[in-house]
């Protein structure tokens, strides 16, 4: 089973149920659109662009547009949609005519004024390129003629949509200038840093309140990543369009990235830290601390930060260090170790994730609100989901079905990462985290050796050469 069936997230994401196995019961065909169970399963291209178009007397379920948004970049590029959609109600409402009918277009604009606010909405990102604030303006001009309302529409839909584009692009460059402060000290220590250098129990020595902080940087990064960067990350050429992959000028996917560096960042910081002390005494504290950071991390519901502790505390560097774990009470790490254990592909994880969503569902607080899954296992679900599946089937028909439960697994991750983050902001502990110099694996090895010295040939060998 993959992800939890009772998870659909209240409102917005809610599409049906997923089972690779073909169905018996009959199909139903509506223009073109081919259904099994009520469920919409495959169809042309053509035919779900023309399901995604309002009229005067329908309007397309809020699941069919995500997930149709979602995974039509696929076929087609964005603006290129846009531009179809854009004609196809030009087509059917006549808006080329020279005389309109008002009547007719007040029931179909505040339909497409709506389709569009929820793209800008949900894929802020796709409306950087002008082309699609191109079509965006166009469908306006033409029917705002037949009412006023419209133009103040508008202008509040592109209002929001700027305020959201800026605040994006802020805090990307925010991520970015870290980044590349960070980089700098990534090979700055080959041997043990000079006894200056801070560490993180002289910045925060509560484990609890760097159990927040963290999370606040987790959902910070969470904020700035687009559901279509994780359709994107796997783009390949659609066979009906052997020219170009869609998106050729490059993958956007560089807030997924990003994100994926931090959780490489805080295991390396969390193994340096570790390795740093000159005492045994020291580095079991160290080791002690971080074991209660991670299980609050657990507490929280925040499995991102959780897993890079673990993991940073499972790099041989730290897991070598014998007679500093001698004098740690080991217990709480192996419970945390067994939650995150990776066999039954992550049972007891994805046990704990699921108790994370259902109180997330029923929560009364910010601080219940938070699920913040372990993202690199997130990515290759939907990783394994994209490969077992075709896009399209023998027939040219664009394969809906594993789209919906694509939209499912993006869908909820969408809800989590809206939670407004419930703890105060502590801006000293959080620049730390950024910034403070990293070890390499080969600096980690050599403070790990000259901590205690090597104990059989591979490692003596490996500490003369490092040297």
């Amino acid at each position: 089973e993959g992800m939890p069936q009772t998870l659909s997230s209240t409102s917005m994401f809610t599409p049906c149920g997923f089972s690779p196995h073909l169905h018996t019961s009959k199909e139903d065909e509506q223009g073109g659109l081919i259904f099994q169970d009520g469920n919409l399963t495959s169809a042309s291209l053509d035919a779900l662009i023309q399901h995604l178009i309002p009229t005067a007397d329908y309007y397309p379920e809020k699941a069919y547009i995500f997930t149709f948004l979602l995974s039509s970049r696929l076929f087609i590029e964005p603006h290129e949609l846009l531009s179809r959609v854009c004609h196809k109600c030009i087509e059917q409402q006549r808006l080329d005519d020279p005389v309109l009918d008002k009547a007719r277009i007040r029931k179909f604009g505040p339909k497409i004024l709506q389709l569009l606010t929820e793209w800008t909405e949900t894929f802020p990102y796709d409306f950087q390129e002008e082309r699609m604030i191109g079509h965006l303006k166009d469908m306006i001009h033409r029917i705002a003629p037949c009412d006023e309302a419209y133009w103040k529409k508008m202008n509040q839909l592109l209002q929001t949509l700027n305020q959201k584009l800026a605040s994006l692009s802020h805090g990307q460059e925010g991520i970015v200038k870290i980044s590349s402060a960070v980089s700098d000290k990534l090979v700055a220590f080959k041997s043990k840093p000079p006894s200056i250098q801070r560490e993180i129990l002289s910045v925060c020595s509560d484990p609890y309140t760097l159990a927040q902080q963290l999370t606040h940087v987790e959902l910070e990064r969470l904020s700035h990543i687009g559901p279509e960067e994780f359709v994107q990350a796997f783009v390949h050429k659609d066979p009906l369009d052997g020219t170009k992959t869609c998106f050729s000028e490059q993958k956007k996917t560089s807030n997924l990235e990003a994100y994926v560096k931090w959780f490489n960042r805080l295991c390396y910081l969390v193994a340096t830290e570790i390795c740093m002390p000159a005492k045994k005494k020291q580095r079991a504290q160290v080791i002690e601390f971080f074991i209660d950071v991670a299980r609050e991390c657990f507490n929280i519901g925040n499995f991102n930060s959780l897993m890079a502790i673990i993991s940073g505390m499972n790099m041989s560097p730290v897991s070598r260090l014998k007679k500093t774990w001698s004098k740690v009470k080991t217990a709480k790490f192996f419970i945390l170790e067994h939650q995150m254990d990776p066999t039954g592909n992550f049972y007891n994880y994805r046990t704990a994730l699921r108790g994370a969503a259902h109180r997330s569902l029923t929560a009364h607080s910010n601080r219940e609100k938070i699920v913040i899954p372990f993202f690199s296992l997130l990515i290759k679900d939907i990783y394994f989901l994209n490969e077992g599946c075709a896009n399209r089937l023998p027939n040219g028909h664009v394969n809906f079905e594993k789209f919906l439960e694509l939209a499912k697994q993006v869908g909820e991750f969408i809800t989590w990462k809206q939670v407004e983050c419930p703890f105060e902001q502590d801006p000293n502990i959080i620049h730390y985290l950024h910034t403070a110099p990293i070890f390499t694996e080969d600096g980690l090895y050599l403070a790990s050796y000259e901590s205690e010295s090597p104990e059989n040939q591979t490692e003596k060998d490996r500490w003369k050469s490092l040297r």
